[in-house]
């Protein structure tokens, strides 16, 4: 009984008494299945991002590899540079697409919760 919390919602502009019992939720298959898509997704990007930007600072600072001339008197360290805004904005759309069916997820978890309750 501890592991429930009530809940006061106003959506209708009435305050609805709700218990929810958020270790049932967590130990649900589709919670489960929703932290492990997000695992699956969140911890590759993070690593590539983290291994995307240090690269700059590491190759820079012990190689001359990006201090060759690209296009014109540009180097390679400012096109690597340039290329790191470019991922950032990527990664930022990618997760906003993504993110969206961890929210229908989500959704359907809530969905699940409010049905049970009618029960």
């Amino acid at each position: 009984m501890e592991n429930l919390a009530q809940n006061k919602s106003s959506g209708t502009g009435r305050i609805q008494e709700q218990n929810i019992d958020y270790t049932a939720i967590a130990q649900s298959k589709k919670f489960k299945s929703l932290i492990q898509a997000k695992r699956n997704f969140i911890v590759p990007m993070c690593v590539f991002f983290i291994i995307f930007y240090y690269t700059l600072p590491i190759l820079t600072s012990y190689s001359n590899i990006l201090n060759i001339p690209a296009i014109g008197s540009i180097t390679w360290a400012w096109l690597y540079a340039f290329g790191q805004f470019i991922m950032t904005w990527a990664l930022c759309m990618i997760y906003t697409r993504k993110a969206s069916s961890f929210d229908k997820l989500a959704d359907e978890i809530i969905e699940e919760l409010q049905k049970r309750g009618q029960q």
